[in-house]
C-alpha cells in the first residue's frame, strides 16, 4: 500500500472512464474545470474508444492547465467501466476521490462543498450530495429520477444502497482516499461488466458512515444510448444478473461477512432478483423455486432486521439513553442506599 504521505492534503482526484465519448465529453469537462475548488487532478481513462473521444481529451490539456488543475490521460483497450476505473486509480494522490460519469455534470460548488464537509468533520470519511436529471438533447431538468432517494437522515447506507432503498449514483460521492485504498491496497476494485459502483461504494459504506448534504450538486445525463439504458436480450439480462451475484459475494468476502443474519439476508437479495427476471421472462417453475426459498429465508431475516434497526435507531436518536438513564440512575441510588445501611449496621454491632 502507498504511504500516507503521498496523498496530497486538500487535493481531489476525479478519476472518470470514457468509452467513445466525442459528443458528451466535452460538457464534463467543462463542468470540472468551472468549480470553485481550487485543487483538482482530473484522471482520464480512455477505454479503447473508436471515435474521437482522445482528440476531445487532448484538446483539454491547455485549458486544464490554464486553470492550474492537474490533467493525465490514460489510454487502455476496452475493457468496460471497472476495468478503466482499474487505469487510473494507482495515479490518484488527491486526499478525496469521486468519480463522475462522462456524460454527467458536476455543479460549480460541487467539489468544494462535499471537501468542506469532510475537511471540517474529521469523524467522516464519505459524504453525498443529491443529484438531479436532465435531458441530454435540451439540457432541461426532469422530474423523474432513476433511483430512490430513501432516508436523508441514515449515515449507515451499506444495506440500502444494495437493496435499492437509496441511490447508489456516482458522481454523489466522495471518499476520503487513504481509507478507500486501505480495503484495496493493490487499487484495484473487482472487475466485472456491469458497472463500478458497488465495488467502489459497498465495501466503503460497509466501514464507514456517509452523511448526505442535501443539495442537489451532481447532474445526472439521461442519454438514451449510454450504456445503462441500452436495452439488453433476454440472455444478456440474465448474465447481467449473474455477474451482480457473482460481484456481491466478491463484497461479501472483501467486508468479511460472516454472520448468518447478514448472509442469509445477501441470499434474499440474490432470490428477490432470481424471482423478478423469471417473472419479466415467464420462467414459472423458476419463480416458484425462488419463492419458496425467499420465503423460508426471509421471516427469519425480517425479524432480525427489525430488531435491529430498530436499536439501532433508539441509539442513533438517543432514545435508548433517555429512557435507560433515569432508571439506571434509580437503581444505582438503591444500591448505595442498601450497602449504606449495611454498612451503618455492621457499624452498631449486635444490639
Amino acid at each position: 500500500m502507498r504511504e500516507k504521505a503521498e496523498f496530497v492534503s486538500g487535493r481531489v482526484s476525479v478519476v472518470t472512464p470514457v468509452y467513445n465519448g466525442e459528443s458528451h465529453l466535452a460538457g464534463m469537462l467543462d463542468s470540472v474545470l468551472g468549480q470553485t475548488y481550487r485543487d483538482i487532478e482530473m484522471i482520464l481513462v480512455d477505454d479503447g474508444s473508436t471515435d474521437a473521444t482522445l482528440a476531445v481529451a487532448e484538446s483539454y490539456r491547455e485549458k486544464f492547465a490554464a486553470r492550474g488543475y492537474g490533467y493525465r490521460i490514460v489510454r487502455s483497450d476496452h475493457r468496460f467501466a471497472a476495468g478503466a476505473i482499474n487505469q487510473g486509480l494507482p495515479y490518484v494522490r488527491g486526499e478525496f476521490l469521486i468519480w463522475p460519469d462522462s456524460d454527467d455534470f458536476l455543479e460549480p460548488e460541487s467539489v468544494a462543498k462535499r471537501a468542506a464537509f469532510l475537511r471540517g468533520r474529521p469523524v467522516y470519511h464519505c459524504v453525498r450530495s443529491l443529484s438531479y436529471y436532465f435531458d441530454a438533447e435540451t439540457g432541461r431538468r426532469l422530474d423523474r429520477a432513476d433511483e430512490k432517494t430513501g432516508d436523508l437522515t441514515k449515515e449507515d447506507l451499506f444495506w440500502d444502497v444494495l437493496e435499492s432503498r437509496t441511490f447508489v449514483c456516482c458522481g454523489c460521492y466522495m471518499l476520503e482516499s487513504r481509507y478507500f485504498f486501505q480495503i484495496y491496497p493493490d487499487r484495484r476494485i473487482p472487475e466485472y461488466p456491469v458497472g463500478q459502483n458497488f465495488q467502489m461504494l459497498l465495501p466503503f459504506l460497509y466501514r464507514h458512515k456517509c452523511p448526505t448534504l442535501p443539495e442537489e450538486l451532481y447532474g445526472v445525463n439521461v442519454r438514451p444510448g449510454s450504456h445503462s439504458r441500452t436495452p439488453l436480450t433476454r440472455e444478456q439480462e440474465e448474465r447481467k444478473y449473474l455477474h451482480f451475484e457473482h460481484l456481491v459475494d466478491d463484497i461479501a468476502g472483501i467486508c468479511s461477512i460472516r454472520d448468518r443474519a447478514s448472509l442469509d439476508r445477501l441470499a434474499c437479495w440474490k432470490l428477490r432478483r432470481r424471482y423478478q427476471i423469471s417473472i419479466k421472462y415467464g420462467r414459472k417453475e423458476a419463480a416458484q423455486a425462488a419463492q419458496e426459498q425467499l420465503r423460508k429465508l426471509e421471516g427469519g431475516v425480517s425479524r432480525w432486521v427489525l430488531l435491529k434497526d430498530a436499536l439501532w435507531r433508539l441509539v442513533e436518536h438517543n432514545w435508548l439513553g433517555v429512557w435507560l438513564y433515569p432508571r439506571w440512575r434509580r437503581l444505582c441510588l438503591r444500591c448505595s442506599a442498601w450497602l449504606r445501611r449495611g454498612k451503618e449496621k455492621r457499624q452498631r454491632g449486635p444490639r
